[in-house]
């Protein structure tokens, strides 16, 4: 099936449901039809609530997101619905407790309306979904279902996390806007983490505009004033990466946002910091594996049987990285997050690609995530734009990228040329 917008924008469920003018549950209702109608094809959900269910479940009508139906990485807690971790052959109960991050959504008046498949914990095996562009292609990971679930229309929204290129990946694959804030800025408590230093909170919209709204909610933090949309800007155009060579198809995305930034007034400037770069995918590596080790060691020592044979080779490598090794890596983390203005001089923003090409064939991996790495091991907030136009094939975009805590801002400037990328109001 193609790719397809829910019906409605969180932005416009919120405001009518506010003024009345839109049955609370509604959307849920929309939603669950259309998971019933495109699932099969696309094999985005672990699990979804009953009609029944989401039918008496309280909303808050006067919240910035009521009534908004939202998906929910299964790797974080959903009180009254299991969870799976990616692991087809684990039977959990049900979670008692919401994860902070879907109680949050909850006050606001958001519905979690089931969980979206995962890579087995969030890693390298990829689950069962499938690309709603192309079902012979992958949709990324680890967040493929969240991802492909707003792809295919089936909800407006959809949470999930990165610990390499987990959101930005699948986003691009996808063709959907993917946002991963700055490292911290989400409480986590309810996820499995896997990786301490690394795993971040993000979520997946049809576009900015919606972005935006949840993270007012889930930063809490106040959208800058309009009149900052529109700052004179310097932009650091990185296309290159230690390990890998973007397709000259996303190049030309690339190019040619920078020549509507630079039409409208946006100074743009060549950046590849290249062997700071190759220390910071070093160091990503390190710190990945060491920390994923340790968090899956007791899942491995009673569950490993039942786990592939990539997860268990990513503990069994973790396991042989040194402590020294480890902390040496992670005072680099430490002392690069802080490093903008030695990376990038005056810029406000880099722009980057998301991931070399479009979403590969086959199903057996996720893709790349060389473009992802170091902006996950900085911590910075990261915005996937999707901006190919509709029937130019599989989706690309580009990927801006913000300085640690410059994550409202970072999402104004990306509305801003999203706008002008693909033509279209927001």
């Amino acid at each position: 099936m193609p790719a397809a917008a829910f019906p409605m924008t969180v932005t416009r469920i919120a405001e009518q449901v506010n003024d009345g003018s839109l049955p609370a549950h509604a959307p849920a209702r929309e939603a669950l039809r259309l998971i019933g109608e495109r699932e099969p094809d696309v094999r985005a959900w672990r699990h979804v609530m009953s009609a029944a269910v989401a039918g008496e479940a309280p909303i808050h009508v006067h919240g910035p997101l009521a009534g908004v139906p939202i998906g929910i990485k299964d790797i974080l807690d959903v009180a009254g619905m299991p969870t799976g971790y990616g692991v087809e052959a684990f039977e959990t109960g049900e979670a008692r407790f919401d994860a902070c991050v879907v109680g949050v959504l909850r006050a606001a008046g958001a519905l979690p309306i089931g969980k979206t498949v995962t890579a087995e914990f969030a890693s390298r095996t990829p689950g069962a979904t499938r690309n709603p562009n192309a079902p012979g292609h992958t949709p990324g990971g680890s967040s493929s279902g969240s991802a492909a679930a707003v792809a295919a229309g089936m909800v407006p929204a959809a949470i999930g996390t990165q610990t390499g290129g987990s959101m930005i990946r699948p986003a691009a694959y996808c063709g959907v806007v993917g946002f991963k804030p700055s490292f911290g800025r989400v409480f986590r408590d309810g996820m499995k983490l896997t990786c301490e230093s690394l795993d971040t909170i993000g979520w997946y919209t049809g576009n900015v505009s919606d972005a935006r709204r949840l993270a007012r909610v889930l930063l809490d933090e106040d959208d800058l004033p309009r009149d900052m949309d529109r700052a004179p800007l310097t932009v650091a155009i990185q296309s290159r990466n230690p390990e890998v060579d973007a397709d000259s198809r996303t190049l030309a995305e690339i190019a040619r946002a920078r020549g509507l930034l630079e039409a409208h007034g946006v100074r743009c400037v060549d950046a590849y910091p290249a062997a700071a770069c190759a220390a910071l995918m070093q160091a990503h590596a390190v710190i990945m594996h060491y920390e994923f080790a340790r968090s899956l060691a007791p899942v491995v020592d009673r569950y490993a049987a039942r786990l592939s044979d990539a997860l268990l080779e990513t503990v069994e490598k973790g396991s042989g990285i040194s402590g020294g090794r480890y902390r040496e890596m992670r005072e680099l983390q430490a002392s690069m997050r802080a490093g903008w203005r030695a990376l990038y001089g005056e810029a406000d923003l880099v722009l980057a690609p998301s991931t070399p090409g479009a979403a590969p064939a086959g199903l057996e991996s996720t893709g790349s995530s060389s473009f992802n790495r170091v902006w996950s091991l900085l911590g910075w907030p990261c915005l996937h734009l999707p901006t190919s136009a509709p029937g130019a094939g599989l989706p690309i975009g580009i990927q801006l990228i913000g300085d640690f805590h410059a994550d409202i801002m970072l999402l104004a400037q990306g509305q801003r040329l999203h706008r002008l990328l693909t033509q279209q109001g927001e």
